[in-house]
């Protein structure tokens, strides 16, 4: 349903605006024009009032004095034509119709200025708003902005904090590190020290071992030496002949070196040549010589051997003694015998 309100005519005119300002206004305009009329009649028929003036000379100097002549009369005013009333009301009329013309472009002048102050309100209010407007994007902007400068100090800061942890962690892993390395090298020195001394104790007992087998070869070798001298003076006493002397020593060789006085030059590094490789010899070997004595047989036999000159060195001592015996036999000399006795001068391979 449509509800319809009663005293409503959709078709009457609007009503103008300032009807009742512009009919006060002519009415105080009338009243007005009424008064200046009254007073303007008033004026005309009232008679002027006469004028009085005096007038002086300049006395001259004389003893009589003479009489002052009297004052000009006023001259007569002539009174002011009557108006006729039928004139007058079309004055009346005519001052009316102004006053309501002059009445009616006051009300316009009025109302265009009330419409242009209007309009400047409005404009004022417009910019106002334009300028509020900007003023609020220009805050809304500054808030933006310090919150993104709030946001890159934060993220700053976090980088930061991040960096600082990174350097913590880093510092962390290498003290580890150098504390893993130190402990390493610790471990590293215990070990080195303890093969060290694994060593020098293998050393120690190799060295001592060496000896008691050198010390058994050795007496082996006596055994061996006095055993080969039985045989060969018994030997020699069967074969009898000149120049046997009865203990199996006889024609032995004087010399030195590799060889005696029937050696030939080259025999020394024939004799060389197959004892160095027998030689086993693990330890020091600054300023170890050893000469070692043999015999043999004519066909190379060995028939022994024993040390006429120590380095000093009861181990080396033994292990030259020990290549010697293993060279066994002996090489012959280009006469092909080997001679008799001879001695062999051995020092350890650098």
């Amino acid at each position: 349903m449509i509800r319809r309100e009663k005293n409503v005519y959709p078709l009457q005119p609007p009503r103008e605006r300032g009807t009742g300002r512009a009919i006060a206004l002519a009415v105080l305009m009338h009243v007005l024009l009424g008064f200046f009329l009254y007073h303007g009649i008033h004026w005309q028929n009232s008679t002027p009032a006469g004028a009085e003036a005096e007038l002086w000379t300049e006395v001259p100097d004389t003893s009589t004095p003479r009489p002052v002549p009297p004052p000009p009369a006023p001259a007569p005013v002539k009174p002011a034509p009557q108006v006729n009333d039928e004139q007058a009301d079309i004055a009346l009329q005519e001052k009316k119709r102004k006053q309501q013309q002059e009445a009616q472009r006051q009300a316009e002048l009025a109302e265009q200025q009330r419409q242009q102050k209007l309009q400047a309100q409005q404009e004022a209010e417009a910019k106002r708003q334009q300028q509020l407007a900007a003023d609020q994007a220009a805050a809304a902007a500054a808030a933006k902005l310090k919150q993104q400068q709030q946001q890159q100090q934060q993220q700053a800061e976090k980088l930061k904090q991040q960096q600082l942890a990174q350097q913590k962690q880093e510092q962390l892993k290498k003290q580890q590190e150098e504390q893993q390395k130190k402990e390493q090298e610790a471990k590293q020195a215990q070990a080195k020290q303890a093969q060290a001394e694994a060593q020098a104790k293998a050393d120690a007992a190799k060295a001592a071992k060496a000896k008691a087998q050198a010390q058994a070869q050795a007496e082996a070798a006596k055994k061996l030496d006095a055993e080969r001298n039985k045989r060969l003076a018994a030997l020699q006493g069967m074969a009898g002949g000149e120049g046997s002397t009865g203990n199996g020593l006889a024609k032995s060789g004087t010399g030195t070196g590799s060889g005696g006085t029937a050696t030939s030059p080259g025999y020394a590094d024939k004799v060389k040549r197959r004892v160095q490789p027998n030689i086993v010899w693990s330890g020091d070997t600054s300023g170890l010589e050893t000469v070692v004595s043999v015999r043999c047989s004519p066909t190379g036999t060995l028939l022994s051997a024993t040390v006429t000159h120590s380095s000093g060195n009861d181990a080396w001592d033994a292990a030259a003694l020990r290549a010697v015996q293993r060279s066994d036999p002996m090489p012959q000399d280009v006469n092909g015998k080997t001679p008799e006795s001879f001695k062999i001068t051995l020092r350890p391979a650098a």
